[in-house]
């Protein structure tokens, strides 16, 4: 747009003194001078119009007007829903924008060269323009581009019927070379987004802090690891079997704050069960009571036997129905043998699981 002002003033700082000439045939107050004087405000405006749709228009894509129409105001879903069919046509909307703001910049000195003196001519179009044509149009449209893209949608299809023959191939070639502009944010780029959007980042976001990590970390799961959500052996707090409840103790475990402490035997690496912060009510510190003296839970372990044979009980119909080696009372009657077996495997597990408190020593 610079360059446009540029040559329009180059070109008419060259003109000879015939200009000055034909200026003089149209005399100040006549109805061809306030044709023109009209023309010329025409021209600047329909300039500012163009210039701030150029930057409106664009600066919205298509992500940004599907999130207006799904999760917007009920106006701003009227207004994304009138733009996105114009907007989708990128780069012809853009070629039909410049085209015509290119025009009534070119067509601008033509007239104001008639009214007056080319030097005043030139000191009238570039403050015209540069006010009215590209500061005020842009700055509002930065603002409201959503509410001025909307209105005039209308004069934008026209132009871009009147501007087809040009702008409809130069933007077949500008989608081939260049390719459309997808936005659409990483994995990364979503973490920060949202993280801008707390609280705590003084934006004006209405995230909180545990909004923030619950959604941060649920766009880490596909990436993080069973390891790195796990706490290493090495750092985690636990208890002797052996070891003393005394106000040391019940110190740590307040300090802590887990409403569970592993409790090993021997070495750390051997746990035999999990002590319930609860039960630590009836406790008293004084007593210095061991920890084996406490309802210890045991850690739930799956049985290889008791999975194993789980696993052939439920494979055994699907075998019975390949084979067909047996009459249906048969078959009725192992089944139901079967089912009797898997019966006991879960009772046996679940007795194994639920059957009570370890031994204080025990290690499994």
């Amino acid at each position: 747009m610079h360059l446009i002002n540029a040559v329009t003033v180059s070109r008419m700082l060259t003109r000879n003194t015939e200009s000055g000439a034909v200026a003089s045939e149209i005399s100040f107050g006549s109805v061809w001078w306030f044709v023109y004087a009209g023309l010329s405000c025409f021209l600047v405006l329909f300039a500012g119009i163009m210039s701030g749709l150029t930057l409106g228009l664009m600066s919205l894509s298509r992500v940004d007007l599907e999130i207006l129409q799904r999760s917007g105001t009920s106006t701003e879903k009227k207004q994304a829903a009138t733009i996105l069919p114009v907007v989708q046509k990128q780069h012809q909307l853009l070629v039909t924008l410049l085209l015509c703001n290119a025009a009534s910049m070119e067509a601008l000195p033509i007239y104001l060269d008639k009214l007056f003196n080319q030097y005043i001519a030139i000191i009238l179009s570039v403050t015209f323009v540069l006010a009215f044509g590209e500061v005020i149009p842009q700055a509002t449209c930065t603002r409201y581009g959503l509410a001025v893209g909307a209105n005039f949608v209308w004069l934008v299809r026209i132009l871009m019927i009147i501007c087809y023959p040009i702008a409809y191939p130069i933007g077949k070639v500008l989608d081939w070379v260049l390719g459309h502009n997808e936005v659409l944010f990483r994995r990364a780029q979503l973490k920060v987004l949202v993280d801008i959007h707390g609280k705590q980042a003084g934006k004006g976001g209405e995230l909180t802090h545990d909004e923030t990590t619950i959604i941060s970390g649920a766009l880490d799961l596909t990436e993080k690891t069973a390891e790195e959500a796990m706490t290493p052996i090495e750092s985690t707090f636990s208890l002797g079997v052996n070891s003393k409840l005394d106000w040391e103790a019940m110190g740590k475990i307040l300090a802590r704050g887990h409403s569970r402490v592993p409790v090993y035997s021997g070495n750390p690496r051997n746990v035999i069960g999990l002590l319930l912060v609860k039960s630590l009510l009836t406790v008293r510190p004084e007593t210095e009571t061991p920890v084996g003296a406490v309802s210890i839970r045991r850690i739930p372990r799956i049985r290889v036997a008791a999975a194993a044979a789980a696993s052939s009980m439920a494979r055994a119909p699907s075998i019975r129905r390949l084979t067909g080696s047996k009459g249906a009372g048969g078959q009725s009657k192992q089944g139901q043998t079967q089912k009797k077996s898997s019966e006991d495997v879960l009772i046996s597990t679940r007795s194994q699981g639920t059957s009570g408190e370890p031994h204080p020593g025990s290690s499994s």
